[in-house]
């Protein structure tokens, strides 16, 4: 049995403020939402997801006039950020408050904020008129949704409202971008490529893996060596090297087509143009299609290094890890 399915954003709204979970359409993926500053209801959402408590959460906001309530201090690289590029595809993550509960932030002493770009997802929120946190709305580790069944299929009655947004225009997470120090740390590439942030503020250092730290406990949701995985196992292999597995069953996951199909049961090309942008936005579902068909193996086409396909290859990467 699923939960219900609906477009009532003023049910959503009093679900939220009363405690309740509510998945919801942004730009990037859908995400399970819960009041940010009710612990009880925050603690509800990472028991339905089973998500570990050491992994923090993003939190979503109307307008930047709520960074004072989340945050002791916004810099001015942080503004000029937000005002080119809120709302929209990127995270910042900033000081927090005493207001905020450690269970957002895993007891770090920083929150991950954002103001998403979907016209449903800021009603919601400006109609609930609280901060909402919310992690992608599937079990922890799993393919993000972005459609509203997605998130039925994967979650059915565990939480109280899906509010369907139609489909994700931009498919994968936002970029995680820290400034608490001299030089922006970016987190976790996503739907806003490194190169336009980079356009505003100059350089930007990329977190290494070797600089995470030995705790489990991240600054940003997405690091995990496993993550965003469907229940087929996945490799990531180039178009010219030999396909060596024994799979009887393997599907192709490819930006563009491929001139050699046979050896492939099912193939999900994602843009038949190259458009990463068209890409990303595809490239759950597709995903999913192919979790979908039984087989014994996935084979992922690296995508180009550069925009977009620098987050694909992220979320490739780390869905091929073994757990």
């Amino acid at each position: 049995m699923n939960c219900c399915i609906g477009t009532d954003v003023k049910r959503a709204a009093r679900i939220l403020r009363t405690g309740g979970l509510v998945a919801f359409a942004t730009e990037t993926v859908y995400g399970l939402g819960a009041d940010a500053l009710n612990t009880g209801a925050v603690a509800r959402l990472f028991d339905v997801k089973n998500r570990p408590r050491f992994d923090p959460l993003i939190v979503h906001v109307a307008d930047v006039s709520r960074l004072e309530q989340l945050t002791t201090s916004v810099p001015e690289t942080a503004r000029k950020l937000a005002e080119r590029f809120w709302p929209g595809p990127l995270t910042l993550v900033l000081p927090k408050t005493e207001a905020v509960p450690d269970l957002i932030t895993a007891g770090l002493s920083t929150i991950a904020v954002r103001i998403p770009d979907h016209p449903q997802a800021l009603e919601l929120l400006r109609t609930a008129d609280l901060p909402v946190a919310a992690p992608s709305a599937n079990p922890f580790g799993q393919l993000s949704p972005t459609q509203a069944e997605h998130v039925a299929d994967q979650l059915g009655d565990r939480i109280d409202y899906i509010l369907d947004g139609g489909p994700c225009r931009v498919g994968v997470e936002s970029t995680v971008l820290q400034l608490s120090d001299d030089v922006p740390l970016l987190l976790r590439p996503g739907g806003l490529p490194v190169e336009q942030i980079e356009s505003l503020i100059g350089p930007v250092r990329v977190a290494e893996e070797a600089e995470q730290p030995t705790t489990h406990t991240r600054p940003s949701p997405g690091m995990l060596p496993k993550h965003y995985a469907p229940a087929t196992p996945l490799v990531v292999q180039s178009a010219n090297v030999p396909l060596l597995s024994t799979a009887a069953r393997v599907g192709l996951l490819t930006l563009q087509p491929v001139d050699e199909t046979s050896q492939f049961t099912s193939v999900e090309v994602l843009s038949p143009s190259g458009d990463l942008t068209e890409a990303a936005a595809g490239f759950f579902a597709a995903l999913r299609r192919l979790d979908a068909e039984q087989l014994d193996l996935i084979v992922a086409r690296p995508f180009p290094e550069h925009g977009l396909g620098r987050a694909l290859n992220d979320r490739l990467r780390r869905a091929a890890q073994k757990p």
